[in-house]
């Protein structure tokens, strides 16, 4: 197991220069910094050859993916899915969540000369100024935490800096946006979406006097409304759409994009297929495709840790994508300028979701990072601005974080 000990010590390393240092391949035209705030792990990452980010890999974000793109910073996810609310879906949720803090260390462990940790904005500048990339850790659904808030410090110690709230399905912090209406939760906004649980208000309370940023990507609007009233710092949204520019339920509404800002927050718009592009034959192609590749392979269900990465599901996808391209660059930018629209310039950031169901046509992985800037200057975004949304606005938000944090 990677300890809090060595996580802190990593954190000591990444403000030395001891070590050679592989420099990132900037271009002139790069902005100042690019920070990817939702990027997925697999619950094997660094413990498969295939999975080594250090290397080539079927990843959409590995290392050198990053540094051959300009992506400076990603936000690596520890991510759980949504099991029962009892002592048994608690105990197997923080089980799931040390693999992913495990793999992360290792990765940090094993290449301290090309990324390094960072859990202040501080660090994350100084290791773009040095040529390394950076690593941010972040809950998604704190169901992780097992109900319990002392693992809330804990993970604050290990190096986690944003908390996401909630994911698919309601958990104990708070309502979803996606509950599980098929096996009884009520639907998002109806008479029985209750927003947040005292739990899930001491879970805030807590990250505020940590300095952890809170997550409302994946909440009910009622969890992100009550989330807004009651923490004490701006609050942001990791991984979001614009539920006015397509209509999903994962996505916010303008008045909540509203409310996010003038509390002096920041939503990062997703590239997310589902909320850019409503597309129900590439749907049906892709579940169709996961059934064939899950029975290839022996199973009976499909699981995207193991079946996402074979060659069958590589080649399927490809088919797919010639009859049923995925949303385009274009219409991310459609995405963002909309926020930008309704929040302000101040208040949008970006995200890919890369290996978390993120990618598409023309980011469809890191390596191809410049091209979101280059669509943002060809939509008429300064360079001040595309600096704002690249990190700028996030690393604002961060700081208040911290300033406000009293760490009791």
């Amino acid at each position: 197991m990677i300890t809090i000990n060595r996580i802190a010590a990593l954190v000591a390393l990444s403000l030395c220069a001891a070590l050679p240092v592989r420099a990132a391949q900037h271009a002139p035209q790069d902005p100042p910094i690019t920070i990817d705030t939702h990027v997925d792990i697999p619950f094997n990452y660094m413990r498969e050859p295939r999975f080594d980010a250090g290397k080539p890999t079927p990843l959409l974000v590995d290392l050198g993916k990053m540094e051959r793109g300009g992506l400076n910073a990603a936000f690596f996810v520890v991510w759980v899915p949504q099991h029962k609310l009892d002592a048994a879906g608690y105990a197997k949720a923080v089980a799931q969540a040390e693999q992913k803090y495990d793999a992360i260390g290792r990765m940090l462990m094993q290449y301290p000369d090309r990324i390094r940790l960072a859990t202040t904005p501080g660090q994350l500048l100084a290791n773009r100024k040095a040529g390394l990339l950076s690593a941010t850790i972040e809950i998604e659904n704190a169901y992780s935490l097992g109900h319990d808030i002392r693992r809330l410090d804990a993970a604050y110690d290990r190096g986690a800096r944003s908390v996401g709230l909630a994911h698919v399905g309601n958990n104990d912090l708070c309502t979803s946006s996606l509950p599980d209406t098929e096996h009884g939760e009520p639907a998002m906004n109806s008479a029985g979406d209750t927003g947040m649980s005292d739990f899930g208000r001491a879970v805030v309370k807590r990250a505020n006097q940590l300095g952890m940023l809170v997550d409302i990507s994946h909440s009910s609007d009622a969890c992100v409304r009550e989330a807004l009233k009651l923490s004490t710092a701006p609050v942001y949204a990791s991984h979001s759409g614009a539920r006015a520019v397509l209509d999903h339920p994962r996505s916010l509404p303008d008045d909540l994009l509203r409310s996010i800002a003038a509390k002096g927050g920041v939503i990062d718009a997703v590239a997310y297929r589902e909320f850019l592009k409503k597309d129900p034959g590439r749907e049906a192609a892709e579940k169709a495709l996961q059934a064939a590749v899950a029975k290839q392979a022996g199973d009976t269900k499909y699981d995207s840790d193991k079946h996402d990465y074979l060659p069958a599901m590589d080649e399927g996808m490809a088919e797919i994508q010639k009859k049923y391209p995925l949303a385009s660059l274009d219409e991310y930018m459609d995405q963002i300028q909309h926020m930008v629209k309704v929040a302000g310039i101040d208040h949008v950031g970006i995200a890919s979701d890369f290996d978390g169901g993120g990618g598409i046509t023309g980011w469809a992985n890191a390596s191809e990072t410049r091209n979101v800037t280059a669509a943002m200057r060809k939509r008429g975004f300064s360079d001040a601005d595309i600096a704002k949304l690249w990190g700028g606005n996030l690393l604002r938000v961060w700081r208040e974080v911290e300033r406000d944090a009293d760490h009791r």
